[in-house]
């Protein structure tokens, strides 16, 4: 297995060509993303187990919205086996690797809860508003730096690890560490792509929407309602495939297990 390093420019273009795939198949590929939001919803109603479980099926789920994207590059008709590849394969390693994602994300909340007595755990999973005096004494601001830099690395692990077990067939470990490694060769596209999709998840969609708050002012509740669920159904189906993108262009397909 393989991993390319690319130039800054071509992570810049992994958005873009995100887009054009979702064009081939906007019904497809919003759906996909629906369906993905759906399972973990459910998943969630549970108290307590329902957000260990969506953990666990995070990298199936993953597995699951990149099937879609490769079966619409390919101009494959979407079938429920074709979208399953590589899950009913490799299910127990899938359970694991989302365990391991999980594990690491406890930990770091428990090193930044020493800092701020656990205003970005309560924030982050339950919900709660964060105590005013952790963020007058700067308490959270530090903490949520902290868990920054400690997540970084987590995220580089896990960014291509579900494919590499489902897709190639490595253990989790291994998918972790190849993960890391083709994220930190390829950290100049990944920087351009994350600016990128800041531009255009974060910042233009907050100018247009306050753009159109100024202007009706009356309706503003009504318009940026009006604005957000397109948004938003455009935006998620590209950045999924967006991610599909920066896996096809850093790992050559060479070892992949055929379904």
């Amino acid at each position: 297995m393989q991993a390319l390093t690319l130039s800054a420019g071509q992570g810049w273009r992994w958005l873009p060509a995100g887009y054009r795939m979702f064009r081939r198949n906007p019904p497809l590929l919003t759906l996909l993303v629906l369906t993905y939001w759906l399972c973990l919803a459910l998943i969630s109603i549970f108290p307590l187990v329902g957000g260990v479980i969506s953990y666990l099926a995070l990298p199936a789920l993953s597995v699951m919205l990149m099937n879609g994207c490769r079966l619409v590059e390919r101009e494959q008709r979407p079938k429920l086996p074709l979208l399953l590849t590589g899950i009913q394969r490799q299910p127990q390693a899938l359970v694991l690797l989302g365990g391991i994602y999980l594990v690491a994300l406890v930990c770091i909340m428990g090193l930044s809860a020493l800092v701020d007595q656990g205003a970005l755990f309560n924030f982050i999973f339950a919900g709660k508003s964060v105590p005013e005096d952790a963020l007058e004494n700067g308490q959270f601001a530090l903490s949520a730096g902290l868990a920054l830099l400690l997540v970084t690395p987590v995220v580089m692990a896990y960014w291509f690890a579900p494919l590499l077990v489902a897709w190639h067939g490595c253990k989790p470990v291994k998918a972790l560490f190849f993960s890391f490694v083709a994220c930190k060769r390829n950290w100049r596209p990944f920087l351009a792509y994350a600016l990128n999709v800041a531009l255009w998840s974060g910042i233009f969609p907050a100018a247009l929407l306050a753009l159109c708050a100024a202007l009706f002012a009356d309706a503003a509740g009504f318009v940026s309602a009006l604005l957000t669920v397109p948004l938003v159904l455009i935006l998620a189906p590209t950045l999924m495939a967006s991610f599909y993108v920066s896996y096809r262009e850093i790992f050559l397909e060479d070892d992949v297990i055929q379904a």
